[in-house]
Formats: C-alpha cells, sequence, structure tokens
C-alpha cells in the first residue's frame, strides 16, 4: 500500500524578534493562532506587531480587528512602538474594522447573536487592502454577549473558518485569569484555534517576568518551553530563545594578557582570547581593580575594551582608576574605551541583556568586563539569572571576544556567593580573592581555581595594591584554611609532614 507524502506546513514569518525562532520559521500561513494571557501580558502588542513587522518587513497588508480599544486608541498606542498605522492606512497596507463600544451607545439584544454582518466586514477589509494578516483583539468581548460556552464554540470555528476560506494568516488574543490556570476565559478557544501561544506576566520571587511559550502548533514543530521576553521602546516585543543557542562557537588557542603582572604566569600565559573569567570575591579585594588592569592591558595591545558597571558611577571607576595609575579619560579619548554604567534596579534582566547585546554590536570591543554580576542577581529570579548568564556569555563567545565578570562573596572572609554557584560550570577561568587575617594585620590572597584546556599554578599567592596597582607577591607557605575562611598558621614541621603525606600517596 503506498502513503502520500506528508503536506509540509509553510510558515509565515512574524517578524517579531526572537519570536520566529521559537516558532521555527514564524506562524503556519493561512491558519489561526490564539495568543492568551493575563492583564499586562502584551497581547495586543503581539497582535499590532504581527502586523507591522509583515507591512516594514514582507509588505503585507493587514486588518487590524478591534473589539475593546477604539482606532484612535490603536494608532495612538501603537505610535510609541514608531509604528505610523495612519501612513500605513493612506497606503492602503493596514485596514481597521472598528467593532469597539461606543459612547454612549446603548446594547440591545433582540433574538439570537448573529456574527454575519461583522464577518461581513471583515471580508471586505481584508478584499479592499488584498490582506494577508489578520489580527484580532480581543476575543472577551465578542463572546461575552453569547449566551453559551456551545454558541462561543460554534461561533469562533466560523470565523475561523471564514478567515481560512480568505487564505489570510490571524492572530485572535484572548484573556486568562491565571498564569498557569486555563488557556482562555471560556475554556473552548483553544480547541477551536490551529494553533496556541501564551504570554505571561508572572511575579517570580518578587520580580516581574514576561515568558512566551508555544502550547501547540497544529501539524508542524516549534520549540517547546517558556522563553523570556521584554517590550523594548520605539520597537516592541523581542524575545530571548535560549534553546536556540547553539554550543558552536568556535575555541581559539591564542592568548591575551590579563594586565597584571604575574597574573599571566599564574594563568599559563593568560587569558584565552574567546574565554570567560569569573573573579570572585569580598567587597574591597581587588575586583574591580583587576577589571580596571585588565582593561589597561587591552588598550596597550590596541584592543578595543567595554566595560559595564552596575555598581560605582563613571566618574567613581575614573577616580579610582587614576588613584591606580590608570587614566580611564584618556584611553576613552583613543576610542579604545567604553564605559557603560547603569543602576540594575532601572529595568529587568532582559532588557539590560538586550542593551547589552546593542552596545557590544556597536562598539565591537576585543575586551568585555561585567563588574558586577551580583548587583544585577538583585533584580532577578533564580532562573532568569542564569538564563540572562547563559545568553550573555553564548552572545560573547560567538564573537571570540574575552570576557572578565565579577561577583561579590556573602562574607569578607570568602564563602561561595549565590552567583558563583549559578554560573561557575558557564565559566572557563574562575579567581578567587580572599582576605587574609595573619597576627593582627589584614592581607590578601589569590588563587586561579579553574581554567579550563590550559595548565595553571595551584598556589594561594599573596597579593598587594598601591598607586601603581596589583602585585602578586610569593605563596602562602604556613597557612590553612584561607579558601574556608578559617586560615590558621601552622609550623614548619607540620608542613613538611602534610608535604610528606601527599608525595607518598
Amino acid at each position: 500500500m503506498a502513503y502520500e507524502q506528508a503536506t509540509v506546513v509553510k510558515k509565515v514569518p512574524t517578524g517579531i524578534p526572537g519570536v520566529d525562532h521559537i516558532g521555527h520559521g514564524g506562524l503556519p500561513k493561512n491558519r489561526v493562532t490564539l495568543v492568551a494571557g493575563t492583564s499586562g501580558s502584551a497581547k495586543t502588542v503581539f497582535a499590532g506587531q504581527f502586523l507591522s513587522e509583515g507591512i516594514r518587513k514582507f509588505q503585507d497588508p493587514g486588518v487590524f480587528v478591534t473589539f475593546e480599544e477604539s482606532a484612535d486608541d490603536i494608532r495612538e498606542n501603537f505610535a510609541s512602538f514608531g509604528w505610523d498605522i495612519q501612513q500605513w492606512e493612506n497606503d492602503g497596507l493596514w485596514g481597521f474594522v472598528d467593532a469597539s463600544p461606543q459612547v454612549g451607545a446603548e446594547t440591545v439584544f433582540s433574538g439570537a447573536y448573529d456574527l454575519g454582518a461583522l464577518l461581513a466586514r471583515i471580508e471586505l477589509a481584508i478584499s479592499k487592502i488584498g490582506a494577508q494578516r489578520v489580527a484580532v483583539d480581543s476575543l472577551g468581548p465578542l463572546f461575552s454577549q453569547l449566551p453559551d460556552a456551545t454558541t462561543v464554540r460554534s461561533e469562533l470555528f466560523r470565523i475561523a473558518a471564514a478567515l481560512k476560506e480568505l487564505k489570510v494568516t490571524s492572530v485572535f488574543t484572548a484573556e486568562r485569569t491565571d498564569e498557569y490556570g486555563d488557556i482562555a476565559r471560556f475554556g473552548v478557544e483553544e480547541f477551536v484555534s490551529d494553533n496556541v501561544i501564551v504570554l505571561r506576566n508572572a511575579l517570580e520571587e518578587k520580580v516581574r517576568r514576561r515568558t512566551i511559550e508555544v502550547l501547540k502548533f497544529r501539524g508542524t514543530m516549534h520549540n517547546k518551553g517558556e522563553f523570556p521576553f521584554t517590550i523594548v521602546p520605539n520597537r516592541g516585543i523581542e524575545a530571548i530563545p535560549l534553546s536556540t543557542i547553539e554550543l558552536q562557537h568556535r575555541s581559539s588557542d591564542k592568548r591575551v594578557p590579563t594586565g597584571v603582572d604575574g597574573l599571566d604566569k599564574l594563568c599559563g600565559g593568560g587569558f584565552y582570547r574567546d574565554s570567560i573569567t569569573l573573579v570572585s570575591g569580598a567587597t574591597g579585594a581587588g575586583k574591580t581593580l583587576i577589571v580596571t588592569e585588565f582593561m589597561e592591558g587591552g588598550v596597550k595591545n590596541d584592543e578595543r575594551c567595554l566595560i559595564f558597571a552596575f555598581e560605582e558611577s563613571r566618574d567613581q571607576l575614573f577616580r579610582n582608576a587614576i588613584g591606580w595609575g590608570v587614566d580611564f579619560a584618556t584611553l576613552g579619548e583613543k576610542g579604545l574605551l567604553k564605559v557603560v554604567c547603569s543602576y540594575p534596579e532601572t529595568m529587568g534582566l532582559e532588557d539590560h541583556l538586550i542593551n547589552m547585546k546593542e552596545v557590544i554590536e556597536e562598539f565591537k570591543p576585543n575586551r568585555i568586563a561585567v563588574d558586577s554580576l551580583s548587583a544585577l542577581e538583585r533584580v532577578s529570579s533564580f532562573k532568569g539569572f542564569r538564563e540572562f548568564v547563559i545568553g550573555l556569555t553564548s552572545f560573547i563567545k560567538e564573537r571570540e571576544v574575552a570576557g572578565l565578570f565579577t561577583s561579590t562573596t556573602p562574607t569578607l572572609m570568602g564563602g561561595t556567593s549565590v552567583t558563583e554557584s549559578h554560573i561557575s560550570t558557564i565559566t572557563d577561568t574562575i579567581i578567587l580573592l580572599r582576605y587574609v587575617e595573619l597576627f593582627g594585620e589584614i592581607r590578601r590572597g589569590l588563587t586561579v581555581l579553574k581554567m579550563r584546556g590550559s595548565k595553571h599554578e595551584k598556589n594561594i599567592r599573596e597579593f598587594t595594591i598601591d598607586d601603581q596597582g596589583m602585585h602578586i607577591g610569593s605563596p602562602f607557605r604556613s597557612v590553612v584554611g584561607i579558601l574556608a575562611g578559617t586560615p590558621q598558621t601552622i609550623s614548619r614541621s607540620e608542613i613538611e609532614r602534610i608535604e610528606t603525606m601527599f608525595e607518598t600517596g
């Protein structure tokens, strides 16, 4: 028995950044996609952006059917994203079917509710401009006028069938009352629609976080799970599909100097050009100093260097650098150093990630420093922070840029930071800075905990800081417990006994 070859479902690109990756090319062509979400989840923005990107990127005319806001309100609201709806209407690329409630109008019900007149208006608008896309926002006000779920289902099927007959790709928005409850308010919308996308604006660990999930694409594939997204001013929705990140970036054996005398030797000759280094230590231990020297070392090699600072202002960073003999102002005048400062609380992590990517794309640095990740962790959930780090590190590695991140330990004497536990497996090199209390005096110690693909020194070395920066000295020979935060001095005989024990196995 011969089997017919399965028909491949064609996709229509939405043009919405990240969404087409999640949908493996976009939305199924000439079908209805239900976009469901709670209040504030960006349903209307998704519907409008589906039409606007269709016009801007593919010259696909579209019709917007509104049951809640008036056409004037839609034009005004969408203008904030840079979408000139009025101009597109004049050009015959955008059409409205305004079925929103009129102020002062009285609704009178008499007999069965019939959508025939509405469908006729939609069909006329589609044929008038030759629409390829339709957005219906939203089903709630329309179906609240119907008597029961059976009628809702039959009328929704009627609308969907009519749009399929017209061979347009459609997006319907629908309200839901719970982020992880029923898909839509009436409980039938998802069964009539060919495809379902869920937008969420959930509260995670006291932080609002928007995500997008393709619940079903009938007859075709899509990426599974929730993906973070944000709403960017003057652009609209931008999704961050982490599942599309592939471990295919190249690895270079070329090394770059760390900028710190002695640290290159500890690391076997410097950092790899495309590696990510985490510097972990308590406040004041010297993390920002290493960032400063790392930047200066890059500029000396005519490399472009970029700092993202989330704890100190630009003036404060420049003042501190001068105190260590590094003139950031002069380095910036050469066009080889760029410093971007912002408080973590000014936006969500998804927005920070998008902004950082844009700066990196524009400046095209050879070195990047983030000081510090611990500050960013304050404004995110556990999952959101890890996704941010994965997104940033993969973006940096793809461009073969040397990255240096700092994190702050919870106590002055050490301890593993939450940040460090999140990203220790993602980073290539980990450098630990520790305070060491000896004989009533505070000293500083440094060790390279790990370095992928390279030999490195395993000693914990003392270092000092003066007006010329960091100076790495001799190893601590008579102290144990430094990394645990409980340093203790031991006698020479005890050291010899321990060394003998290791040598004999």
